[in-house]
């Protein structure tokens, strides 16, 4: 990985930093992108730490603001010639539904809609970079998805898990669509599920519920696993439009491969973050 430039979403914690120094560790340079400052900076100087890499950078984004993606997509561009992998981590389960400053759901804006605008504004850079790849970090909760673009956005009944597995089987949806359209350019695009990970994507639950989901979840690092083979193994290097649990490619659920959800999912994400192919 000497001399890649690499992306990674939410890197600060749980399997985005482990990525992020896996990475590292390969001798990949990567550029963290992270919302909260301080707690960004904290994690910066153990990934520095832990992978003895200084070839580390932080960038700051809220990915539930579409002006906020935009601006790190400008100054990334602006800083960088070149991007060889971009790994779409950072994801949200809320337990109240809430909507985003530019008045969209929160659990699709920031776990389907940042991975779609995120894509698109560096997609030119990495056509240039070829070969390169796009790992969107998905879930196994994608099989209890419901296939209802227009319900995912609009919908006023509001359950957390309803809509975390919606907006992953979105993330595979997406996934597939965009191999579809990226094919012959030199850019990869698989997603996975990394497992059930002890991570902070749970935090805010009832304690006795985060001390079960402990009991029965694996660590961040062995989490992180599969995201880095995909963003950096030989081997994967030609495949796309995949989706892989532990390094394995595998069967993702029926609802995933519907080829006319997967067009007007893709539309619609157009619409609501303003940008056309």
């Amino acid at each position: 990985m000497t001399g890649k430039v690499c992306v990674v979403t939410g890197a600060n914690a749980g399997i985005g930093k482990e990525t992020t120094i896996g990475l590292a560790k390969l001798g990949a340079a990567v550029v963290m992108v992270c919302r909260d400052a301080g707690r960004a900076e904290k994690a910066l100087c153990e990934i520095k730490r832990k992978s003895s890499s200084d070839r580390i950078e932080l960038m700051i984004c809220d990915l539930a603001s579409q002006k906020s993606i935009r601006r790190f997509a400008d100054e990334f561009k602006q800083q960088h010639d070149r991007l060889d992998v971009l790994v779409n981590n950072a994801g949200v389960f809320l337990r109240q539904r809430s909507l985003t400053e530019d008045g969209i759901e929160s659990t699709f804006a920031i776990n389907h809609l940042a991975y779609f605008l995120v894509t698109k504004l560096l997609l030119d850079l990495m056509r240039k970079s070829a070969p390169s790849r796009i790992v969107n970090v998905a879930s196994t909760a994608h099989r209890y998805g419901k296939l209802d673009v227009n319900a995912w956005v609009g919908a006023r009944e509001y359950s957390a898990f309803a809509a975390y597995a919606n907006s992953k089987l979105a993330n595979v949806l997406f996934t597939y669509e965009l191999a579809r359209r990226l094919e012959g350019t030199g850019v990869t695009a698989n997603c996975l599920h990394p497992g059930a990970v002890a991570s902070n994507l749970f935090r805010g639950l009832p304690g006795f519920l985060e001390a079960l989901i402990k009991l029965v979840t694996i660590s961040p690092e062995r989490g992180a696993r599969t995201s880095t083979y995909l963003a950096s193994s030989p081997d994967v290097q030609s495949i796309s439009g995949k989706y892989f649990a532990r390094r394995r490619p595998e069967k993702s659920s029926e609802a995933s491969y519907d080829l006319e959800a997967a067009r007007r999912l893709w539309e619609v994400s157009e619409e609501l973050t303003g940008i056309k192919a």
